[in-house]
């Protein structure tokens, strides 16, 4: 009697989450909503003219996207800095002490439950080549895979266009609308903004939406609430 076949399975792929642009996207876009939000109603409730609700939701849209992407920037640099400094380090030992580098492989193998003597034997094949040693640590003591450091530049134009969607939802109506109209419009323009980052929150992490949602419904709702109280109580007169 013939062995069943047996289907293959089919392949499971990860997410590349430390790269930094998917977050640094998502991010971005919950950044420039809240702020630009919290902004454009915070002038609004001074109740000025409507060209001076565009003109603060225009400045603060490209003020806000210049320094979150520079800020990614920096973060996203220093981070690849101190990793990279971790693999030169690596790099110096693997050719210093390659014996005690060896060692310390396998007794990691050993530790996760691999026989001592095959434990030896694949830490002896990884040293062999120096860049598949170097790969090697790299993943098995520190953590890290030295292919995918993350692009601070990547990080960076992710986070300054993701910013400048986000932040330009609150201001379109400002656009095309007057004073009451267009605090009513980014309200509701908002709220939907809101609902699609925390969807999209939702799937990048495979959890449940609402609580995301809600989250990000909050986060956008409570600081544009503050401000535009602050700006109806401290703005009489500006027009």
């Amino acid at each position: 009697m013939d062995a069943p076949e047996i289907a293959p399975r089919p392949e499971h792929h990860h997410r590349d989450v430390r790269g930094g642009s998917a977050r640094a996207a998502v991010f971005g876009v919950s950044d420039g909503l809240v702020s630009n939000v919290g902004l454009i109603l915070g002038v609004a409730g001074a109740d000025p003219a409507p060209g001076v609700v565009r003109l603060a939701g225009v400045a603060g849209l490209i003020a806000g996207a210049v320094s979150m992407a520079a800020g990614e920037y920096n973060s996203m640099r220093v981070q690849t800095e101190l990793l990279q400094r971790e693999l030169d380090l690596e790099r110096r030992e693997l050719r210093r002490n390659p014996h005690v580098e060896m060692v310390e492989l396998s007794q990691l193998y050993q530790s996760r439950g691999v026989d001592p003597d095959r434990a030896r034997e694949l830490a002896e094949d990884m040293m062999r080549d120096p860049e598949i040693a170097l790969q090697t640590h790299a993943r098995e003591e520190l953590g890290i895979d030295p292919n995918k450091l993350g692009s601070p530049a990547g990080a960076a134009t992710s986070s300054f266009f993701a910013f400048c969607v986000g932040a330009s939802v609150p201001l379109i109506p400002w656009l095309f609308m007057g004073h009451g109209g267009a605090i009513v419009a980014s309200l509701v323009a908002a709220v939907i903004a809101a609902v699609a980052v925390g969807v999209a929150v939702a799937r990048f992490t495979d959890r449940a939406p609402w609580v995301p949602i809600g989250r990000q419904v909050l986060f956008t709702l409570v600081p544009a609430a503050i401000t535009f109280a602050i700006g109806s109580a401290v703005g009489v007169g500006v027009g």
